[in-house]
Parts: C-alpha cells; structure tokens; sequence
C-alpha cells in the first residue's frame, strides 16, 4: 500500500478531519486569550515539538533552499496562524473553513502567474466558478454583515493566498528535501519569533486565572502539535508525493468537517452559505479535472 493512490485519499481524510477541527480549536482557545496570543502559541508550540528535528538537519540545508524555507515559514505556517485567529474574532469557525476551500484555486493561479505552469480553459472556469462562490459566501448574511465582517473574512482569503504561495514553493523548490524537515526548519524560522512575543503578554495570568485557562491551553496544543506540525509534515509529504493541486484538494474535506464542529457549537449555518461552498468546490473539481 506504500505507493498506492489508497494511501494518498487516507492521508486526504487524516489532514481534512485535523484541519477541519482547527477552526473550532482556534474558536476555543479564543475564549480565553486574544488572537494574536492563539497564533503565536500555536506557532511557538509547533516550533518546540520540531525543534530537534531542525537542529539536528541544520547543517544539511543548502544556502539556495534558505530563502524558499523562509516563504514556507512565513505564508504555510506564521502569518495565516494570526490572520485565521485575528478573523475567527467576528466570523465563525464554519464559516472561515467554508473560505480556505479557496487554497487550490489560488495555488493554480499563483502557479499560472508566476511559475509558468500552464492550465487549461477548464481550470480557469473552475477558478472564476470558485470565486464566484466565494462571492456568494461573504452575500449570504445580507449587507449589513457584508459590511460588518467583510474585512475580516478578507482576513481568510489572504490566508488562503499565503497556503497557495507556500504549496507552490514547496513543489517547486523544495521537491528533493524531506518533508518533516521542511517543516522542521521553516517553523524554525518563525517559532521562536512567536515565542519570543507572547513572553511580552499577558497569557500566564490568563491560563492561571481564567476560567477556561487550562483548557484553552490544551485545545491550542492540541492545534499547535497536530494542526501544524503533524499535520504541515505529513501535508508537506503529500505535496512531494502528489502535485499541488491533489494536496490542495484536501479543501474539499476540510469545510465538511468544519461545518460538522460548527452545527455542533450551534454556529449559524444558512442555505446561502452552503450554496457559496458548493460553487468553491465545484470550481475546485474543475481545477483538478483533465
């Protein structure tokens, strides 16, 4: 099964049930800390169970792959953690996994623009149908939510973008490194960054006096360990393994799950949100399409 396209839709559903769960995990750990503080300590506990990991292949890393494992750090792991905690503030988680089925449209797009790759009249229709749903997502609550939590459901879509960019780097420029140490070593890079900020916060106090303080601190854990590094590795992996666009593909899973945690948290879930989702990932299906 080692080389078997079973293997690669297991590792699909794994990163689509972990992925998927990250959103309400974000949303617990919000009860507690603020969005910045969620990201970094997601990013700084990421960092601390891979740090061996780096430190150990360090010295293997070639000086070109340098700048490429700074892109990886920076848009796979640093920037959306606290672009996703910052939007989750004012949308909800369901709706934020509705939007990041948008990161295979953007990563053929970036493909396309930037890297030379080419893409057929399907493709493209698939990533205006995509961003047509999109459109209808940030609709579907009237205008006055429109205009109420536009910016920071914008907040996503940038994620997303920063997701695109990084997979494309990866499969590009990174195609010959292992994945757990691209992983490794691109959290390296801005792990300790965030370590160093939440020292300059206020969150000891926060896990020991409120309420929620412990729990917060498993959920964010739990995310920080399984979310990004466990799961960015074995991503990272499927990237190499596949293309880019199959491991992206991992959106089309990842909203269900989502959605799942959101009905769940009694999170308001409309018929035009669902429409929205629908467009996404038909035009997602086109993407992937011969």
């Amino acid at each position: 099964m080692g080389n078997s396209k079973e293997l690669n839709w297991l590792t699909l559903a794994v990163l689509a049930f972990v992925w998927g769960s990250s959103f309400i995990l974000m949303e617990k750990g919000l009860e507690t800390f603020d969005s910045f503080e969620v990201g970094a300590l997601r990013v700084f506990l990421a960092f601390l169970v891979l740090s061996p990991v780096a430190l150990l292949h360090l010295k293997e890393i070639p000086r070109k792959a340098i700048g490429p494992l700074l892109v990886v750090g920076l848009c796979g792991n640093g920037i959306p953690a606290f672009l996703f905690t910052t939007a989750q503030t004012q949308i909800a988680s369901s709706f934020a996994g509705m939007l990041n089925s948008l990161v295979p449209l953007f990563a053929l797009l970036i493909g396309v623009l930037f890297l030379a790759k080419r893409a057929k009249i399907k493709a493209w229709l698939g990533v205006l149908l995509g961003l047509v749903g999109a459109i209808v997502l940030f609709i579907s609550k009237g205008t006055e939510d429109l205009f109420a939590n536009g910016f920071y459901g914008l907040l996503v879509v940038l994620a997303t973008i920063c997701y695109a960019v990084s997979v494309n780097v990866i499969h590009h420029y990174l195609a010959d490194m292992r994945s757990i140490v691209i992983t490794a070593v691109a959290l390296l890079m801005v792990g300790p960054i965030s370590g160093v900020y939440l020292l300059f916060t206020d969150i000891g106090t926060d896990i020991t006096t409120k309420p929620e303080g412990w729990n917060s601190v498993m959920y964010i854990a739990f995310l920080g360990i399984f979310g990004t590094a466990a799961a960015v590795a074995l991503f990272n992996w499927l990237i190499k393994r596949t293309s880019v666009l199959f491991a992206t593909s991992v959106t089309y899973l990842i909203p269900i799950v989502a959605i799942f945690w959101g009905f769940l948290a009694d999170e308001d879930i409309g018929y035009g949100q669902l429409q929205g989702l629908a467009l996404i990932l038909g035009g997602v299906y086109l993407t992937n399409t011969d």
